[in-house]
């Protein structure tokens, strides 16, 4: 057998497994740095979360990305190098947390990378018979594997795709398996830049819960931030859109887009949520608004399309609590209108059932990992993939 496989099934048949997650989102704020320790498979799976932290991308490292991110025409040789860049980028972000955690590479089992999207391309967003759904993850597994030392494993959205599924949300598996409860009604609500939610039903059977992203979370607020806010990546606490009124017509023309009418589950990304899509409501209404204004008609939009698909798939006689997670969460605004907008649904933290709000997809890509090595595949819950998955490639470090 050779050596790599040998200590594959080594690790694989471990009582428990120190897993480190990564994951890097559409909003670039930087590599999220999950250090694991998990325990069992499936439903017997339990996480203790050793360490976190973010480590923040420079501008430098934000513009090279913004050059190829969420665009239809990019250079090619570009993406080529970036590739590995990427990777090689985040092996040593990995080894330096590693190293102010006083833990030494030989300790960790694997790492679970989920990469920077590039372009994530549901169906429903191009017309194309001849082609399905499509995403494109960058940021090599096997570069990040050689750089740490560490068996890797990475793309896990590309077999989500290919049992028929969208590549998101895959938030639905690491809800399952650790939010699950026995009494209550779960809604786990994740506002990145993209948001999404997972219903998990008290006692639920994994067929019987529900995953599907809602519209915009961060991604629109944030790129208007950094185009018309020099130096400032993000509206912090929602200081410029509180200075701003909610302007209802252009609030009605964003909500007008063909995807809040496609049926649930559904996935999106800042492919179709992005300026563009701004600048054309802009235009059909005819009338120049203020920066503020238009930060707190994004912030209520973001609001109320996460509202809406939480009440369109959620009877009204179901009682259910929120638990949410992702940097929206920080913004007091947005989660004030949510209340408004939910007025009689308990809304809480994610941390009140012991899940770190800003460690929580890192620490989902580190449970697929798990899951990929000492798991057996699952359906993900009878909505997104045609037959049970197990998902990720295993890179090798030598």
């Amino acid at each position: 057998m050779h050596p790599n496989i040998q200590d594959l099934y080594t690790i694989a048949n471990k009582p428990s497994r120190k897993i480190i997650g990564l994951m890097s989102g559409t909003s670039l704020d930087g590599l999220d740095i999950a250090l694991c320790s998990i325990t069992g498979a499936g439903v017997q799976t339990s996480v203790v979360l050793d360490h976190f932290t973010t480590v923040a991308y420079s501008p430098a490292f934000k513009e090279k990305v913004l050059s190829i991110f969420s665009k239809q025409n990019i250079s090619l040789a570009q993406l080529c190098v970036m590739h590995p860049w990427i990777a090689s980028e985040h092996a040593k972000m990995v080894k330096d947390s590693l190293s102010s955690w006083n833990v030494q590479p030989t300790e960790v089992d694997l790492i679970a990378s989920h990469g920077q999207t590039i372009f994530h391309a549901p169906k429903s967003l191009h017309p194309n018979d001849e082609f399905g759904t499509a995403t494109l993850q960058i940021g090599d597994g096997d570069h990040i594997a050689t750089g740490t030392g560490i068996i890797t494993i990475s793309d896990f959205r590309q077999k989500h795709i290919a049992a028929g599924g969208e590549g998101a949300p895959l938030a639905i598996y690491g809800d399952y398996l650790l939010c699950s409860h026995a009494t209550e009604n779960r809604v786990l609500l994740n506002i990145g830049g993209i948001a999404n939610f997972t219903y998990l039903p008290a006692n639920g059977k994994l067929n019987q819960v529900f995953s599907t992203d809602t519209g915009p979370g961060n991604t629109l607020m944030d790129a208007y931030t950094r185009k018309h806010f020099e130096g400032i990546s993000y509206d912090k606490d929602a200081h410029i859109a509180k200075q701003g009124t909610i302007h209802r017509e252009l609030l009605d023309l964003l909500k007008k887009d063909s995807f809040f009418s496609l049926p649930f589950p559904k996935t999106i990304g800042p492919e179709l949520f992005n300026l563009e899509y701004l600048n054309e409501a802009q235009l059909k209404m005819g009338i120049v608004l203020s920066d503020q204004d238009i930060m707190a008609t994004l912030n209520r939009f973001t609001a109320e399309t996460i509202a809406a698909a939480i009440q369109n798939n959620l009877p009204s006689t179901i009682s259910f609590t929120i638990y949410v997670s992702g940097g929206g969460m920080h913004n007091s605004l947005l989660m004030a209108n949510l209340n408004s907008l939910l007025p009689n649904i308990s809304i809480a933290s994610s941390i009140e059932i012991g899940i770190h709000p800003d460690a929580k997809e890192a620490i989902l890509f580190a449970l697929l990992a798990n899951e990929a090595v000492a798991g057996s595949p699952l359906l993900a819950g009878g909505h997104s993939t045609k037959v049970p998955t197990t998902m990720g490639k295993i890179s090798f470090p030598h």
